[in-house]
């Protein structure tokens, strides 16, 4: 008994160590119980099987981009009279007329016809001094109505005549029965063939149809250079385009272009 009252406090702490020591080695056992515990919780509460989510409905937002990638038309100069009064205009027999409908502004151009430079071989013929041939020249677009029609002219090789547009620079085949010839044009110093079977043809300017509905007028033929007159006015086309027709006023050397839809 002794021994116990003179070193109680170190059996006391002996035994408290021992209990600690124990403590200490049973823990990771606690610990493990204690997860295979919550784990068995997770997979008991938490389904594996899971729903997939409802596709989301995007036919409004998607009919609602398409609306805006092709906006609607709205006509805020020709139709609406709240933003655009109509304006009347006076015609020159006093006629009040609503619109621009009235001088160059009204002006139709209803057909635009091309003018063609045409160039054919029509035939050969053999001299002295060598084979000549003879070329065709058809120019529509010529300023004289006597310069429109064909004419044959006679050309050797590489011999110019002041006359011709253009020179006879080389001869395919035999000389008295070629297969084609090669021009070259003075205007543009381009080289084109020419054959019996395939003649050459470019546009080389236009006439149009010009109309003036408030006062019916009709135009047809015009080239460039003619005079029109309506309403009062005097006008001439300078320019033929192959959509669009240039008058120019006399009274004020104003342009008027007016576009031709087909």
């Amino acid at each position: 008994m002794d021994f116990l009252k003179k070193h109680y406090e170190k059996v006391l702490l002996g035994v408290v160590l021992l209990g600690l020591a124990v403590a200490v080695a049973f823990l990771p056992f606690k610990i493990s119980s204690d997860k295979e515990t919550l784990e068995t919780k997770r997979i008991n509460l938490i389904p594996r099987s899971v729903k997939p989510l409802a596709g989301l409905d995007l036919s409004l937002p998607e009919a609602a981009l398409k609306r805006m990638a092709a906006p609607p038309a709205i006509d805020f100069s020709t139709t609406n009279r709240l933003f655009n009064p109509m304006p009347w205009q006076r015609t020159a027999t006093g006629q009040l007329i609503p619109g621009n409908r009235v001088g160059a502004s009204a002006a139709t151009v209803t057909n635009i016809t091309p003018l063609y430079l045409k160039l054919t071989l029509d035939s050969v013929t053999i001299s002295d001094s060598g084979p000549r041939y003879v070329i065709g020249i058809e120019n529509e677009a010529a300023s004289t109505p006597r310069d429109r029609n064909k004419k044959q002219t006679y050309c050797s090789l590489n011999i110019k005549n002041k006359n011709d547009p253009f020179i006879l620079s080389e001869v395919k085949g035999p000389p008295d029965n070629p297969s084609s010839v090669i021009l070259e044009l003075n205007d543009r110093r381009e080289r084109i063939v020419v054959s019996r079977e395939q003649p050459f043809k470019r546009v080389d300017g236009y006439m149009a149809d010009v109309k003036y509905e408030p006062e019916k007028k009709v135009w047809p033929n015009r080239r460039v250079g003619a005079a029109l007159s309506f309403n009062g006015e005097d006008y001439n086309i300078v320019d033929i385009r192959q959509n669009e027709v240039v008058l120019l006023a006399k009274s004020n050397q104003k342009k008027w272009t007016i576009k031709y839809s087909d």
